[in-house]
């Protein structure tokens, strides 16, 4: 009776333990089932990560709740891990110890990378061949700094281009920095090309006008057919964009504009105005202003005719865009001192591009041998282009009719 009494006493605190264990273990079936003495022991491969938690949660449960000290002595109840076979046992230990697989990879990954540091040493031999490269300036004067680690400008620089020209021109070195040979700089090449511009030209022409290389590829295409389309040809074409790199840069509308305002002021024709900017075809990227300021100088101050002026302007384009006080003083001396008129000056408009004082030179030299003869009516006639274009040689021997030293000496009195 005494000993049914004390196993009767322990069914309260069974009973207490059994309500409370699903609260414990809500949503945990397999483990609440394990402490009603099923104990799902195989669990699915898939949930292998979640072995070492959910044997932890069952060891605890069984041993903390199920089994009261001294439950077992006299072999009337005993604890739910008495009932669990010791293989069973054995199995929780080891799911207990069990890294997780994923994190088994991840370690052997981690392996056979081998840590790094910056206090690590090393070999005089491995120090050697360490390679420190250059940081690169975020600011810099010069593009100079920039070509070992820009492809474009190393290209460019085999090309022919001079960087350190291109530099000096507002925002053309931060333009070269923005852009890519392959797909922003080959084209303008090949397009260059098309036109007619030799591959040894190619380097010049981008060191004197880089912004080309911004532009797009329609639009010049569309600024050439427009030159096609005033009957230029290609040959000319080509001449004309050589000679002035800038032409490429100008509209259709602004180039139509040039065109028709030198047709106009000069009073030429189509022909000859076309003529005119193939021979001189910065005439028509160049400013207009000091244009009409020249044109109004040969005919206000220095007397010439409207149509004396279009056969100088015809003969020697150059002159439009001489400086105004150089031709002034040339046309003093020519005329006033001189003594030539209008109507040779006419004929012979290069002389305004000579220097100055190789023509003072040459004339106080002929005046001394008593040679200086400018009238083609008078005998012995000396005419402006033999005066001022053949070399001192031809011009002792065959104009002057004296030797070079009697000329060096002529001058060194002067």
């Amino acid at each position: 009776m005494a000993a049914w009494a004390r196993r009767g006493s322990r069914w309260p605190c069974l009973l207490q333990t059994a309500a409370e264990f699903p609260r414990r273990l809500r949503g945990r079936s397999s483990t609440a089932q394990a402490c009603r003495g099923i104990a799902p022991l195989a669990l699915p491969p898939s949930r292998n990560d979640v072995l070492p938690w959910r044997w932890q949660a069952y060891r605890h449960v069984s041993v903390g709740r199920c089994s009261p000290p001294n439950s077992a002595k006299d072999g009337s109840f005993s604890s739910l891990e008495s009932h669990v076979p010791s293989p069973v046992k054995q199995e929780q230990v080891k799911a207990e110890t069990l890294p997780d697989p994923n994190a088994k990879i991840l370690h052997e990954d981690w392996d056979d990378i081998p840590p790094s540091s910056a206090l690590e040493e090393i070999s005089e031999e491995e120090a050697i061949h360490i390679i420190a490269e250059p940081l690169l300036p975020h600011q810099s004067s010069t593009l100079r700094d920039y070509v070992d680690h820009s492809e474009t400008l190393a290209k460019l620089v085999h090309l022919g281009v001079d960087l350190s020209q291109v530099e000096k021109r507002q925002k053309a070195g931060q333009l070269l920095l923005t852009l890519d040979f392959e797909k922003d700089i080959k084209k303008i090449l090949l397009f260059l090309k098309d036109v007619g511009v030799e591959d040894n030209q190619l380097g010049p022409f981008l060191t004197k006008n880089p912004y080309i290389l911004a532009e797009d590829l329609e639009a010049l295409e569309t600024r050439v057919a427009y030159l096609k389309s005033k009957k230029f040809g290609e040959a000319e074409i080509a001449q004309m964009v050589s000679r002035a790199p800038y032409l490429l840069l100008f509209s259709v509308e602004r180039l139509d504009n040039r065109l028709g305002f030198f047709k106009k002021e000069l009073g030429l024709s189509v022909k000859k105005t076309k003529d005119l900017v193939i021979r001189l075809p910065r005439l028509l990227t160049g400013k207009l202003e000091p244009v009409k300021e020249t044109l109004q100088v040969c005919q206000i101050e220095l007397g010439f005719q409207r149509d004396e002026i279009q056969r100088i302007v015809f003969k020697t384009p150059k002159i439009l865009t001489a400086s105004k006080k150089r031709l002034r003083q040339t046309f003093d001396y020519l005329h006033n001192v001189m003594g030539i008129p209008h109507h040779m000056l006419t004929r012979f408009p290069q002389v305004f591009n000579s220097k100055l004082l190789r023509i003072r030179e040459r004339h106080m030299f002929l005046t001394f041998l008593g040679r200086a003869q400018y009238d083609p009516a008078q005998p012995s006639y000396i005419s402006l282009d033999q005066l001022v274009s053949l070399p001192d040689e031809v011009f002792c021997t065959e104009i002057a009719k004296a030797s070079i030293q009697d000329f060096e000496k002529f001058l060194k009195t002067l």
